[in-house]
């Protein structure tokens, strides 16, 4: 199997990793990471009633949507989307679980309406006015991967230009002393059927038993193995160093994906 696409527009939000042409140098070696708590805005592409209901989760991934789109020039109107996530809103988890856990078990609508694991995508198709397809999934440590197969699988058998949004997001305490996420992290990859002239690579993906790379930076290391949607950095820093190389990124066990990356710049 093997399934290929053009990228034409990347996202990055992270500690230390404000977007993509501010990551890019990082990535390529040229600058030092340097950590910093993440920070990001709320969407203002959303109507003020929306805008304030959302939390963290849905602030990650629409800005690295958004990002994604801007940077290849492309209509978020005219693509399909993927939204892969380990956990989505786990503020919203911690809280219902909370409310659960008491004696007045009366849950908020907002928090209601935030639990569901397809929110962000709701909220994207207010942000964009996209009418296009949304696929949202889950799986485990393997979200990234499994974001990426779909997103691919969707620009091969249906030809349509496909944005993938992955995302992470911390929980709070007790929660995260069992699933210890370090920060918020998202990578979003407009993937198009076809080369343009906005378009940064193309990328082969296949099955592999091979182990996955590791980066170089241990800082850096260290988020692509705590942070499930941070497993796609190793393409990314390909990608931003701007050479043909092949990489193979973190999936479900025992299988692994192989990413062939030929830059079109």
């Amino acid at each position: 199997m093997k399934l290929t696409a053009y990228l034409d527009g990347i996202g990055l939000i992270g500690p230390g990793l404000d977007n993509w042409p501010a990551a890019q140098p990082i990535l390529a070696g040229t600058a030092p990471y340097e950590a910093r708590p993440l920070t990001v805005a709320a969407p203002q592409s959303l109507p003020p009633a929306e805008r304030r209901r959302t939390g963290l989760a849905i602030k990650v991934a629409l800005a690295v949507g958004q990002e994604a789109c801007a940077n290849g020039q492309l209509d978020a109107k005219q693509l399909a989307a993927v939204f892969s996530s380990s956990g989505a809103d786990n503020d919203n988890c911690d809280a219902i679980c909370k409310v659960l856990a008491s004696d007045d078990r009366h849950i908020s609508p907002t928090r209601f309406h935030n639990s569901v694991h397809n929110a962000p995508a709701g909220y994207w198709g207010i942000a964009s006015g996209a009418m296009t397809p949304a696929t949202v999934l889950c799986a485990h440590d393997g979200s990234f991967g499994a974001g990426l197969l779909e997103a691919l699988t969707q620009v091969a058998v249906e030809g349509w230009g496909t944005l993938l949004v992955t995302y992470d997001m911390p929980y709070p305490a007790p929660l995260h002393a069992k699933r210890p996420l370090p920060a918020a992290f998202g990578i979003a990859l407009a993937l198009m059927p076809e080369r343009s002239a906005h378009s940064l690579a193309r990328i082969e993906v296949s099955f592999s038993d091979t182990a996955s790379d590791a980066l170089a930076e241990p800082e850096l290391e260290a988020l692509r193995r705590a942070i499930p949607c941070a497993r796609g950095l190793p393409l990314l820093q390909a990608v931003a160093r701007g050479t043909g190389v092949r990489v193979v990124l973190d999936y479900l066990a025992p299988l692994h994906l192989a990413v062939a990356i030929e830059p079109c710049r």
